[in-house]
C-alpha cells in the first residue's frame, strides 16, 4: 500500500464482512488509523472481526451501529480522511426473500454515507460495487461501459448505489471512485458463496449438492481485490470513475467443481448433484461474467497476482483447518 495511508484516518463500513475484514486488517498493518463499522447485534458479535489476530483487533476502533442510521453513519465519518465503503446485504437468494431489507441497507444506507462523507469533508471515498450490476455478458470481456441490468433485488440496490455515489461526485464533487470486484474468493467466505460452498461439502461428505453448473463467473482471489481497493484508495486520476477488479478469464460452476475435486484428489470419489432448490429464477440467473481489467491496469497499475488454482489451493486449506465452523449440510442463502 502507498505510504499515503499510513496515519490517516480510514473507516471501513462492513468491516466485518469478507472482504471487508481482510481490507480492515491490511490497512492496519499498513499503519493507518482504522475504524471498522460493523452491524449491531445484541450478541456484541463483530463479524470476522472476531477472527482478527489480537493485535490487529486491538489496533482498531470498532464501532457497532447501521447504515440505515442516518444519525450514527454521520458520527461515524465525523473526522475521517479516507472512507473504504463495503457496508451491504450481499446474498442474491436472500435479496427475493427480503427485498426491502436489502434495499434500505444498500440504497438508504449508501446515501447516509455519502451525505456524512460530503458533510465530513473527506478527501477519498471508495465505493464497492460488484459485477452483479452488469447482469448476463452481453460482450466479452466486459469493460465499465456494459450496460447495467438488474437481474436480482441485490443487483438493482447496488446498481441504484453506485447511481447515488455517481450522483454525489458529479453534484457536489464528492470525491468518489466505484470499484467493481468480479466474484471475490478466498478464506472467510461464509458458504453462502459457491467456492466455499463446494469446499466445505467436497470436505465432508460424498456428494456436492449444486444448482446450475452452466453459468461461468470470473474469480479474483481476496488480497488481489484488497489491493486494487487500497489502489484506488490513493491512485491520481480516479476520482468519478468507475473500475473492473476482475482476473479476465471465466470458468464454469461445473468446471470449478471438477477442479476444487482435483485439488482435494477426490476427482471420481465424490457425485455432483443438481439440486432444484438452489436455482435461480430463470430471468434472474446471470449467465456469465469475464471482466476487462484493461482500466485497473492503465489507472491502478493493477493486476491480479495469483491464479485460480493457487487462490484455491490457499482457500482449500483454511476452510480445512475450520470445517466444524460450517454447516455443510444447509443451503446458506
Amino acid at each position: 500500500m502507498s505510504s499515503s495511508l499510513a496515519g490517516k484516518r480510514v473507516v471501513v463500513t462492513g468491516a466485518g464482512g469478507f472482504i471487508g475484514s481482510h481490507l480492515a486488517e491490511r490497512l492496519v498493518r499498513e499503519g493507518a488509523e482504522v475504524t471498522a463499522f460493523v452491524r449491531y447485534n445484541s450478541r456484541n458479535d463483530q463479524g470476522l472481526v472476531e477472527v482478527l489476530p489480537y493485535d490487529v483487533r486491538k489496533s482498531m476502533k470498532v464501532v457497532a451501529g447501521d447504515l440505515r442510521d442516518a444519525e450514527a453513519v454521520t458520527d461515524l465519518l465525523t473526522g475521517a480522511e479516507v472512507v473504504f465503503h463495503l457496508g451491504a446485504i450481499v446474498g442474491i437468494p436472500y435479496s427475493y426473500e427480503h427485498c426491502r431489507d436489502v434495499v434500505e441497507t444498500n440504497v438508504v444506507g449508501t446515501f447516509n454515507v455519502l451525505v456524512a462523507a460530503r458533510r465530513a469533508g473527506i478527501q477519498r471515498l471508495v465505493h464497492t460495487s460488484t459485477s452483479e450490476v452488469y447482469g448476463t455478458a452481453q460482450y466479452v470481456p466486459m469493460d465499465e461501459q456494459h450496460p447495467l441490468q438488474g437481474q436480482s433485488p441485490y443487483a438493482a440496490t447496488k446498481i441504484a448505489a453506485d447511481k447515488l455515489v455517481e450522483s454525489f461526485y458529479r453534484s457536489y464533487d464528492l470525491p468518489a471512485v466505484i470499484v467493481r470486484p468480479f466474484n471475490t474468493y478466498g478464506p472467510r467466505q461464509s458458504a453462502r458463496a459457491i467456492i466455499p460452498a463446494i469446499i466445505t461439502q467436497a470436505l465432508a461428505n460424498e456428494r456436492i449438492y449444486l444448482g446450475a453448473t452452466e453459468p461461468r463467473r470470473d474469480f479474483t482471489y481476496v488480497t488481489d481485490t484488497v489491493e486494487g481497493l487500497l489502489a484506488a484508495a490513493v491512485a491520481d486520476n480516479v476520482v468519478g470513475e468507475v473500475i473492473n477488479l476482475g482476473c479476465g478469464t471465466d470458468i464454469s460452476v461445473g468446471e470449478l467443481a471438477d477442479l476444487i475435486l482435483r485439488l482435494l484428489d477426490k476427482d471420481g470419489e465424490v457425485e455432483v448433484i443438481f439440486d432444484a432448490g438452489r436455482i435461480r429464477p430463470a430471468k434472474s440467473e446471470i449467465q456469465r461474467l469475464h471482466s476487462d481489467n484493461t482500466k485497473a491496469k492503465e489507472l491502478l497499475g493493477w493486476q491480479p497476482k495469483l491464479s485460480l488454482e493457487v487462490g484455491l489451493q490457499h482457500t482449500i486449506e483454511w476452510i480445512a483447518d475450520r470445517l466444524s465452523t460450517y454447516k455443510p449440510d444447509e443451503y446458506n442463502i
